[in-house]
């Protein structure tokens, strides 16, 4: 087992090269999709904006920034996670575990245009990214304990992006279909779903439970994570006095 600052600067080597990799599969999926407008003549303003309300590039563009910061914190010996940081790392772990399940679970099976998407960095940004926050999660070192209030602040962000979201979708067009609406998923539109805004409204209960379970799983993991570590170091203290 490599000593512990080994495995810190190890550990902060790994999230910078993820945190680069999502940004790779991020900046490869916008250029891909620009192109595709201005071969079709469609407005590059919409496909950009479009291409940020989907909750995987803004979850993915946010596990970025947490990345890099942790990534350098691990870099420094001693530096510890503060509260402020520890509690962006557990809101960026939830919806990244979330963005992986939810794709795999009910948007893996639906065709694409083909060339609309880019191969490599859809597998990145809904597989091996979130997957990597389960790792870090359970494997990271320094990890911080939290209250059970962060729960709480795990479900501003999804809530807020779903209102966005159902607000902004019959405000603006589809200019690939010409449909006077636009979602970014399909289990948030209404017009697909049998029961209208009743199939909507079931989905989103169904994604915020999974939300709260899994933001209530990740909170448990860090404080057993956090209290072993205290102890681990109160025994270490008392060995060497």
């Amino acid at each position: 087992m490599p000593a512990p600052r080994t495995r810190d600067a190890l550990w902060g080597v790994l999230r910078l090269t993820v945190a680069a990799a999502i940004v790779a599969a991020i900046v490869a999926q916008l250029v891909r999709s620009v192109s595709n407008s201005l071969a079709e003549g469609w407005p590059v303003g919409g496909t950009v904006v479009d291409f940020f309300s989907f909750f995987t590039i803004l979850s993915n563009a946010t596990s970025v920034v947490v990345l890099v910061v942790g990534g350098v914190m691990l870099l420094r010996p001693g530096a510890r996670d503060g509260r402020v940081f520890a509690t962006i790392l557990v809101c960026a772990t939830t919806y990244m575990t979330i963005t992986g399940l939810v794709y795999n679970t009910l948007l893996r099976g639906i065709p694409l245009p083909q060339g609309a998407t880019v191969p490599w960095s859809n597998e990145i940004l809904h597989v091996w990214a979130p997957l990597f926050f389960v790792l870090d999660l359970l494997l990271a070192p320094r990890r911080r304990a939290l209250p059970w209030s962060a729960v709480g602040v795990i479900t501003i962000f999804p809530l807020v992006w779903l209102a966005y979201t159902l607000v902004r979708g019959p405000l603006v067009v589809n200019f690939r279909t010409g449909d006077p609406w636009w979602y970014p998923y399909p289990f948030l539109d209404p017009h697909l779903q049998p029961w209208g805004y009743g199939g909507v409204a079931l989905y989103a209960l169904a994604i915020a439970a999974a939300i709260v379970a899994i933001g209530a799983v990740a909170v448990a993991v860090g404080r057993a994570r956090g209290r072993l570590g205290g102890e681990a170091r109160l025994r270490v203290s008392r060995e060497h006095r």
